[in-house]
């Protein structure tokens, strides 16, 4: 491989900003955020490229480090809320919104707010399995957990979200299905 170092960073860039990009957006949801958080993760990767051993695969490194900075935003929010009732109120109304549409948004809102409430090894797993379509092989390699441990967490986050959306749903009146979409 003859790449120079310019080339390589330029070569990581094209092949996994977007993916990097869509995995903290879902992580953190807010696209600003999750903008900012992805050029700190390539910063974070142009520090660390010259110790990147190759004993792992280039994808799963990266995401790596895309993991822990998105962690360290959590942190550093002390586990406030994500998604606030002031993101709510920025959408943009829309006059003449078919019911259909408008009640599928809704769900989807609810939905996405639920994985922002969950603690974050769960949401790292519904994030690679649900939201990216990784195997149990592929999120256990990412987060560098067992497939078992990947198994249960998915499983506990799914009831967590079941559970969220059920109280939202009684308090409401109406009804919810998590993955029936």
């Amino acid at each position: 491989m003859g790449e120079s170092y310019e080339e390589k960073i330029t070569s990581l860039v094209e092949t996994y900003y977007e993916d990097i990009f869509y995995f903290l957006y879902h992580f953190i949801g807010n696209r600003n955020d999750a903008e900012d958080i992805a050029q700190e993760v390539f910063v974070r990767i142009l520090q660390a490229l010259p110790r990147f051993d190759g004993r792992v695969q280039i994808k799963t490194w990266i995401f790596s480090i895309a993991k822990h900075a998105a962690i360290d935003l959590y942190r550093r929010q002390k586990f406030q809320r994500f998604f606030s009732d002031l993101w709510f109120r920025r959408l943009p109304a829309k006059d003449g919104l078919p019911e259909d549409i408008f009640v599928e948004k809704e769900r989807d809102k609810e939905l996405k707010q639920a994985i922002l409430l969950l603690p974050p090894k769960y949401r790292l797993v519904i994030i690679w399995r649900a939201l990216e379509g990784c195997s149990v092989k592929e999120t256990a390699e990412l987060l560098g957990i067992s497939e078992s441990k990947v198994k249960v967490d998915y499983h506990c986050a799914i009831k967590l979200i079941q559970k969220k959306l059920s109280v939202r749903s009684a308090e409401e009146g109406g009804e919810h299905h998590v993955l029936g979409r």
